[in-house]
């Protein structure tokens, strides 16, 4: 088993660095909580769970000066085509292994229209992913509420890491997400998509005490710009 190593960009973006180095969601130059520049970023593979702004955010301009892969549900990466990046689709259920990380695409209760695109291009349906790197099962939800078939994929694939937002209002809050880590049952929960606006403004701890109260999972608040080492 490799070394993992896994940063908080803030929002719902995530960085994941093993033998290879995994974007997900960069939402950075408009994000107020981002610890870097979309400069500052070169992954070997970007992961997009949906079409939001805060989401796609930057991902054609990395996708664009890195040469990165780029992968997303199939109307994502027909948008993301449309701008002269190279992006490849996939679906639901789905599994795909790129430069040796392999990423099943998982459902998740949202929307996904591209604002980017001033509505003109449909943004199919919201997603999660499971991702096998470094030896590691890291599942991030994307943009969700709680649904049951989350402890399916806690038997299917046995996430050691799961994460997942808390910010409400968009999401699941805190009480939902609670339940999603009793349905996933995790090794380590990450909290995400919180406090970058004040309309998603939560407290990690008050989400961290529901946690431990019910199960034996290690919850993890990180400041963006944190890493964790596994």
């Amino acid at each position: 088993m490799a070394d993992l190593k896994i940063t908080w960009l803030g929002h719902a973006a995530f960085l994941l660095e093993a033998e290879k180095k995994l974007l997900i969601d960069p939402f950075i130059s408009e994000n107020p909580k981002a610890p870097c520049s979309p400069e500052d970023l070169n992954p070997d593979i970007i992961a997009v769970t949906h079409g939001h702004r805060d989401h796609l955010g930057d991902t054609i301009e990395i996708g664009a000066r890195t040469g990165c892969r780029i992968i997303s549900i199939h109307e994502v990466a027909n948008y993301i085509k449309s701008k002269g990046v190279f992006a490849e689709g996939m679906n639901k259920g789905g599994t795909v292994e790129v430069e040796g990380i392999a990423l099943t695409m998982t459902h998740a209760l949202h929307s996904s229209s591209i604002d980017a695109s001033g509505f003109s291009f449909d943004g199919g349906s919201p997603a999660g992913f499971v991702i096998n790197i470094g030896g590691y099962s890291v599942y991030h939800s994307g943009d969700t509420g709680v649904f049951g078939d989350m402890q399916l994929i806690g038997e299917l694939y046995k996430p050691e890491i799961a994460l997942l937002p808390i910010g409400s209002r968009f999401t699941m809050g805190i009480k939902e997400a609670v339940k999603a880590v009793e349905l996933i049952e995790p090794r380590i929960v990450v909290p995400m998509h919180y406090n970058t606006f004040d309309v998603i403004r939560q407290d990690p701890e008050e989400f961290r005490k529901a946690v431990e109260a019910k199960v034996d999972t290690k919850v993890i608040i990180m400041n963006p710009g944190e890493s964790i080492q596994l």
